[in-house]
């Protein structure tokens, strides 16, 4: 399996206790910079681009099983003898089939409002939507704004999403390759197989947003028999964002707990 070697942000001592946060589709480790700056008190903590994404580099297949892959690199190439891992959306699926396959690697695991199933709902209608705006004919970004928002009506989305779109040489340029997002956001939605998967058996927390539907009933235990839930209330998808302090309450009380109890 051809990995990449993955862009990352490192906040905090070497010497704590490593974590690793992998964000979601079409996000960057940009996303999460506040979140890490107050993790790092207590951790080191390394929030890493998932490869189509931010500053990783490109490559036309993108599944969990090669983005757990260059994690998996990520972790050996620095010397982590075994970390505490995070992941929200994409990032959640990624960090649950690395833990899955590797579980030596992962101290506790941490996943982010989503569960390890298949979803329903498409992408296609958004990629399109950002693969017709003009961007030869923008002028500044609010433009692309405006032009996207009959298709995404949500501005803190569209903002979101237009954290991909970078001015260069005077002229605005996606970050990332539409075409290969197009053409791997099946693989997105799917979760792998786990028929001959192991359970993980080390201590895991679910958070899900309170307005959310992601985190679906019962759809944790057969893989994670040890899994904690925990809901954050007026919280939908983004728990990160709409309800930080209790999202770093959650995070905090669980891996310091369990940090001490492994000492």
């Amino acid at each position: 399996m051809q990995t990449v070697d993955l862009a990352f942000e490192q906040f905090g001592d070497v010497q704590n206790s490593p974590l690793i946060i992998l964000h979601g589709f079409f996000a960057s480790s940009r996303n999460w910079r506040q979140i890490a700056e107050k993790l790092a008190a207590n951790f080191c903590v390394y929030v890493l681009d998932a490869r189509n994404h931010g500053a990783s580099p490109h490559s036309e297949i993108m599944t969990y099983e090669t983005m757990a892959a260059d994690v998996v690199q990520f972790i050996r190439q620095h010397n982590l003898s075994t970390v505490n891992l995070m992941g929200h959306s994409m990032g959640g699926k990624t960090a649950m089939w690395l833990a899955l396959n590797y579980p030596d690697l992962v101290q506790n695991l941490i996943v982010v409002d989503i569960a390890p199933i298949e979803y329903k709902h498409s992408f296609e209608p958004l990629i399109n939507a950002l693969k017709n705006l003009p961007i030869a004919e923008l002028s500044n970004r609010k433009q692309a704004e405006l032009l996207l928002a009959d298709f995404i009506p949500e501005l803190s989305y569209r903002q979101f999403l237009l954290q991909n779109l970078v001015l260069k040489s005077g002229g605005y340029h996606w970050r990332i390759d539409l075409d290969i997002f197009q053409k791997n956001a099946n693989n997105i939605l799917h979760f792998p197989s786990v028929e001959t998967v192991p359970q993980f058996i080390e201590q895991t927390l679910f958070l899900a947003g309170g307005n959310s539907r992601y985190l679906k009933e019962n759809s944790t235990e057969m893989l994670f028999p040890f899994a904690q839930i925990k809901v954050i209330p007026d919280a939908e998808h983004w728990i990160h964002v709409q309800q930080p302090e209790a999202f770093l309450n959650a995070v905090t009380d669980f891996l310091l707990g369990e940090c001490a109890n492994t000492v």
